[in-house]
Formats: structure tokens, sequence, C-alpha cells
């Protein structure tokens, strides 16, 4: 029955973090593979589902209220006027945002700048609305962009560029003086850009999220997408939204309801509580998260990972292999599920492009450390033992792990 598929469908490979997620979760191996929280939701939030349930918010619907919400958060933080009514979608999850937006964009052969390394949706999403991905690569260790790079990979097929900030798969946070280059890119070419912003609220070390759509001209031809995942842990949930003008807001708004109808009522309601967060909530989030990121970079260096680049956001560590392991990141993360029984995603997973930098391509290893502190402590010792057993490392073994 294969020859009756699509071209697309025959091309689409699993998702490789799928597909490591569903390993550790046979084998019982820590997963730090995939980007999802191992410890407890938030409890007012959980009881506001649990609440939500109980009264009937179970069929479909639109809370009006996460829109309104959202539109103060952007007005706060960001100094964005945006009408609640008209340029907010409410969708299943950031992942469905991008692609509603992608499906609202792309004619045949339109061309979307995608920043590499990246997340593996955007390309599908690009090419299943028959748009084409293309590449531009950033400048490890510090993963900065290239303005030459930038504009050589500009055409007049260029429809729009995709950011990621803060970046997964490398934690970068881009600073103003990138932003700049993207926004006057968009500008001179006339292109929109499309933003990940769902790790928003995590950042570190003082480094603050600059939304590209804040910069002088750019509101009015940048989509926004993000969602309620990473920030209030609640990966499961699949609340995310979509901020765009007037007219591009519309048309993903017809093809959300096309592709599901509707989020998940008990849990917009919910969302309504996560958003009303105080204060406090976003400042122990940084806090948490930065107390773990410190840990899995002092553990991956103690035992020879080279992290030259410390993640400045999200929860994920892009750290490159010990200078004396010999073979490529499948081969070290095929060893690592063998030996230690620890999962982690390769690096040429992330890389799409023609041209990426020499040799890095297969030298770097992701890891997720949005896991308790339990979770990175077993971590931790089964990576140092494996490393030391072979011979190849000095062993090194934290005294204290970080905060739950």
């Amino acid at each position: 029955m294969e020859e009756k598929l699509s071209t697309f469908a025959k091309s689409t490979t699993p998702s490789p973090i799928q597909q490591l997620s569903y390993l550790a979760q046979r084998s019982n191996a820590i997963n730090l593979a995939e980007g999802f929280p191992d410890f407890p939701a938030p409890s007012h939030l959980k009881n506001a589902a649990v609440s939500a349930i109980n009264s009937d918010f179970n069929q479909y619907r639109h809370v009006q209220g996460i829109c309104d919400h959202v539109a103060k958060n952007m007005k706060n933080i960001h100094g964005l006027d945006v009408d609640p009514i008209t340029d907010i979608v409410i969708c299943c999850g950031q992942t469905e945002a991008f692609a509603a937006a992608m499906f609202a964009l792309l004619d045949q052969g339109d061309e979307v700048i995608v920043i590499d390394p990246s997340y593996e949706t955007y390309e599908s999403c690009i090419r299943m609305a028959g748009g084409v991905p293309v590449f531009v690569s950033l400048d490890p260790p510090y993963w900065t962009l290239n303005p030459e790079k930038l504009m050589k990979v500009c055409t007049s097929k260029t429809k729009a560029i995709v950011l990621n900030s803060p970046h997964n798969p490398t934690g970068k946070v881009f600073g103003l003086d990138e932003l700049d280059i993207i926004a006057e890119t968009c500008r001179k070419q006339d292109c929109l850009a499309v933003t990940d912003e769902v790790y928003e609220h995590i950042t570190y070390d003082n480094e603050k999220h600059i939304s590209l759509a804040s910069l002088p001209g750019m509101q009015e031809r940048t989509i926004i997408t993000s969602s309620l995942s990473k920030t209030y842990c609640v990966t499961g949930w699949r609340i995310g939204w979509a901020i765009a003008p007037i007219c591009i807001a519309d048309a993903i708004r017809n093809i959300h309801i096309r592709l599901t109808d509707s989020a998940p009522a008990p849990f917009q309601e919910a969302a309504l509580t996560a958003l009303l967060s105080p204060p406090k909530y976003y400042e122990s989030l940084k806090e948490d998260f930065e107390s773990r990121r410190d840990f899995v970079v002092e553990m991956l260096s103690g035992v020879g990972f080279q992290v030259e680049f410390k993640p400045q956001g999200s929860f994920f560590i892009f750290a490159e292999l010990p200078n004396d392991y010999e073979h490529c990141d499948i081969d070290f993360v095929e060893e690592l599920i063998k030996q230690a029984g620890v999962v982690a995603v390769p690096g040429c997973g992330f890389f799409h492009s023609k041209h990426p930098p020499d040799g890095y391509q297969r030298r770097y290893i992701r890891f997720a450390f949005c896991k308790s502190s339990q979770t990175l402590i077993a971590a931790h010792r089964k990576i140092s033992a494996l490393l030391n057993s072979a011979g190849r490392l000095k062993l090194f073994l934290a005294e204290k792990g970080p905060d739950t």
C-alpha cells in the first residue's frame, strides 16, 4: 500500500527525539533526550485543571480570557499593542501554531530561512506546506549569526525567516545586535518573521528575552508562536498561541479550526490560572532551572565534555564530545543507552545545512536538564562510570545535586 502514500508522507521519517524517548520508556532508561519535566506540575495549575473538568468544561471551547492575558503580557513585557480579539489564535500547542502559520503563508516553492542547528519540526512543517527550507548556519562554539551568511541565502523567493530564541538545541538567547540583523534583513527583503518563543521566561545570568516583534517596523511583519508547555511545566496540555497581524491571524485561525477545531477545553480554563501566576513564580522557575543547568554543565565538563557555551536560556545543553572520544555523536548515544541506560540526542539531527561547520555536526550531544534532582544525579553517576570504565576520562562525582 506504500504507493498510495503522498510524496511527503513517503519522505517523512520518524522523529529521532520521539523514538529515543520511547526507547527510554521501554527500557526504563534515564531520559535526557526529550524536553519534558519528570517532576510534578505546579499544584495550583493541576487543581485548576481538575476543577475545570469537574465543572464540565469538556466540550469545544474558546476561552477569550487567555488572549486577554497574553495581550496584557505582551504589552507589559515587550511594549507591544496586541488586540486580544483579532490578533491572537489559541492552538494545540506551539507546534500546531507554527504549522498553521506555515499553511497560512506559503505557496508551492516559497522559501523559508531557518537558522541552524534547529528543531526538527520547522523543516517538516515548511515542506508540508509546500515551502522550501533554506538553512543558514550559526557559527560555533558561541553560535553567532553571521550577517553575510544570512544575506547570501536570501532570494526573491524568500517568504519568511524562522527565529527560535531562547534557542533549542544550543540554549542561545539572541541579543539585540543579532535581532537587528534579522529585522533589517526582513525589511530589505520585504519578508516576514515567524518566531518560536516557548522558552521566553526561561533565561539565565541576567539575560533577557527580547521579542523580535518589538523592534522598529517588525510587529506588522512578525508571527509570534508560543505556549504554556515550558514555562508552566505542562508539555502534555497542548495549549499554545499565535500572535499576528489581523489578516494573518484570521488565516491561522481558519486553518486551526480545520485542523483540530479546538484546543483542550479544561486546560484552556486552567491556562487562565497559569497566566495569572505571580512574579515570584517566574523568579523561582529561573532559579530552579539555572541550578539544574549549572549542575549538568559541571557534570559534563567534569567527565570531559567541552561546554564552551553555557546555555543562556531554554533547558538544553549542546555539549561537544570529549576530545579523546574518537567516534561520532550517534556512536556515543548508542553506547550511552546500551552501557549506561541513559538517553540523549545526537546533535546531527539538528543540523540541516548543506554546509554545516566543519566537523561540528557529528560532535555534539543535546542533554535536557528539565529533570528532577534525583534523575540528574543518577544520570551523572551513570555517564561518569561509563566514560571512566572505558579508560577515557577521569571519574567525576558531585557531592550535591541541584535543588528540587
